[in-house]
């Protein structure tokens, strides 16, 4: 670059002349009127009502108690459950219990009815005197029947009583008195039933008043 007499450019700079930089003040106030502006928005206060703000939180604060409701039921509905469950599982196994009781109970009472039957079988093969083959006989069905009693299995009333279909069941009659007409006169086999349940009923003879019956078949 050309330079005159005293070594100056054509700027009027010479080179042992520090060098000076300029700042453009304009860019900086236009940066920092954005700032501002950006800080306006961003500080900018909020519009919504007080009351809209409360109804808001009134809201959240009802889901979080729903959810929390929700949450305990559904613990004490599984706890429930269980509870359920156990008190189910606890039962059964008492009632298997009772059961396996009441069954060995009724075997134990059946036993005695086993030596007596033993005993007369003994006494009629070695040819013992009929009265002891009788008697064993008679202890027999008095063990077998206080069996039954002891497992609540009692005797179904027959000979004298009217006769009824749901208890008796007739497989013969006879001619007898008007006083007895549908009454039970003999019993073929014994009838049995447990409380209100009936384990077979009674085979019994009926009376049927002769006169009548003839009546009927004219």
């Amino acid at each position: 670059m050309a330079k005159d007499f005293f070594g100056r450019d054509q700027k009027g700079r010479r080179d042992d002349d520090p060098e000076i930089r300029v700042t453009d003040r304009r860019r900086i106030q236009l940066d920092d009127a954005d700032d501002a502006d950006r800080n306006t928005l961003v500080e900018s206060p909020n519009l919504k009502p007080g009351y809209v703000e409360e109804l808001e939180m009134r809201t959240k604060a009802a889901e979080q108690k729903t959810q929390e409701v929700q949450a305990r039921f559904e613990q004490l509905r599984k706890q429930l459950q269980s509870e359920t469950d156990e008190t189910r599982r606890r039962l059964n196994r008492a009632a298997d219990e009772r059961a396996q009781r009441e069954k060995a109970d009724f075997i134990a009472g059946l036993l005695p009815v086993l030596d007596n039957l033993q005993r007369a079988m003994k006494a009629a093969e070695t040819g013992g005197p009929t009265e002891v083959i009788a008697e064993g006989i008679r202890r027999t069905a008095s063990s077998f029947e206080s069996a039954l009693a002891a497992a609540g299995v009692e005797p179904i009333a027959a000979v004298g009583q009217t006769f009824d279909p749901e208890l008796h069941e007739a497989v013969e009659t006879i001619e007898v008195a008007p006083e007895d007409e549908s009454k039970v006169i003999a019993q073929h086999t014994r009838g049995y039933k447990i409380g209100d349940r009936l384990l077979r009923p009674a085979r019994v003879k009926v009376g049927r008043y002769a006169e009548k019956a003839n009546k009927a078949g004219d």
